[in-house]
């Protein structure tokens, strides 16, 4: 089975075809990238092909993953709540990381 090792958003996720993935938000702005585009990740770190396995110093030249995306959405809330004992310090606050659904097309 032919698959690849990708950086996107910090992070390294092991890709191989036909496969769905949920990343930190693609592009700019509020909503990101549109369902239905198309997106390469060109940080390729590591690509198998067979028997035959090429390893990058730091990516692969060339080697591209094409993927199509899904939908742009938000996590659940995640609460930060800070509290000092005995000074009447309370704050409450609430986080929504937003990700982005791909489909891996091709290798």
């Amino acid at each position: 089975m032919d698959f690849a090792i990708i950086k996107t958003g910090g992070k390294q996720y092991r890709v191989s075809a036909g496969e769905k993935l949920v990343i930190e938000k693609l592009g700019k702005g509020a909503k990101g990238v549109e369902a239905g585009e198309t997106v390469v990740f060109d940080e390729v770190l590591l690509r198998t092909v067979g028997d035959k396995v090429e390893i990058g110093k730091p990516f692969i030249t060339g080697a591209k993953v094409e993927a199509k995306t899904l939908a742009p959405f938000k996590d659940k809330t995640k609460i930060v709540f800070k509290y000092h004992a005995k000074a009447r310090y309370k704050k409450k606050k609430g986080h929504r990381q937003p990700h982005t659904e791909v489909q891996i097309v091709k290798i």
